[in-house]
């Protein structure tokens, strides 16, 4: 075992391996989303390069993860000489390797009626049983082994986080949405709040040619009964929703705001739901996907 993962060159180096079927797909997804440059199915042999590469970015790339599986071929030898030598030049990368029984790899096979890569044309379990005679060595030498034979997507994520995230969590990330309803639902919305119970500023001659970005037209919009009740409530129930994505391992949180045309109240009222997720400390972004359409 090599000593703890360091990062002489200001780089964090992960790779991940294991058994086809263990879960490499969602750790890659994983550790995509808590901020590593994944690189799914490179060759042993560009490994050196590629973290050589993230090393010159000038601060921009700070964590690499390299998938490998057997569809890299001569792999086992390559990888085990690339992560020695990776090791001597002062990257430390860590090995995550993932496995199961073999009953759940052929149930998981089955499930979704592909064929083993080193399956050939023979049986599904002769091919699972080639794999982990590949892998053996590369096994008794990772940092850390996670059998998932009885974890959850959600488990597995979890558990990745815990290891490779560091001491804080990874932040939920929010996009808020204004729209206009007469231009439709936004397609990728994961909540969407309607706006049209306060009263609409189009009717007021001097606030019409306004958008809610502007000061009187928010000062307007917020000044409405029942509005500040709704941010309130709204802005609790997203507290609520949030932590509950994060523990299913969702990251990303869409949330479409609309009026009848999406330019003074939804726009008002995204901006102020927005202010309020960053005093939360969500990473939000706001968008006004129908402002100016009118």
């Amino acid at each position: 075992m090599r000593e703890p993962m360091g990062v002489e060159h200001g780089l964090e180096v992960v790779v991940v391996s294991g058994l086809s079927g263990a879960g490499r797909s969602t750790a890659a997804k994983c550790l995509e989303d808590i901020g590593y440059y994944v690189v799914d199915n490179l060759p042993p042999s560009l490994i050196a390069a590629m973290v050589e590469l993230g090393s010159h970015t000038s601060g921009e790339v700070t964590r690499i993860a390299v998938v490998v599986d057997v569809r890299s071929r001569a792999f086992s030898a390559d990888l085990r000489s690339v992560i020695g030598d990776l090791d001597e030049r002062g990257y430390r990368p860590r090995v995550l390797f993932l496995e199961a029984t073999d009953a759940v790899l052929v149930r998981r096979f089955e499930s979704v009626r592909r064929a083993h890569p080193l399956q050939a044309g023979g049986r599904l379990v002769d091919g699972i049983a080639a794999e982990r005679e590949l892998l053996h060595d590369l096994h008794s030498e990772a940092d850390l082994v996670v059998d998932t034979s009885h974890l959850s997507v959600h488990d597995l994520r979890r558990q990745i986080e815990r290891e490779f995230s560091g001491e804080s969590p990874p932040a939920l990330r929010a996009t808020v949405l204004s729209f206009g309803f007469k231009y439709g639902l936004p397609l990728d919305a994961d909540l969407v709040a309607d706006v049209r119970f306060l009263p609409n500023p189009h009717w007021i001659p001097e606030l019409r040619p306004h958008t809610g970005q502007d000061p009187d037209v928010r000062d307007y919009v917020l000044a409405q009964e029942g509005a500040g009740r709704f941010l309130d409530v709204y802005t609790e129930l997203l507290r609520l929703v949030g932590a509950g994505y994060q523990r299913e391992g969702k990251r990303y949180l869409t949330l479409a705001i609309g009026c009848t045309g999406g330019k003074h109240r939804s726009v008002a009222m995204a901006e102020e739901i927005a202010k309020r997720l960053v005093g939360d400390g969500v990473q939000t972004t706001v968008a006004h996907r129908d402002l100016g359409r009118e």
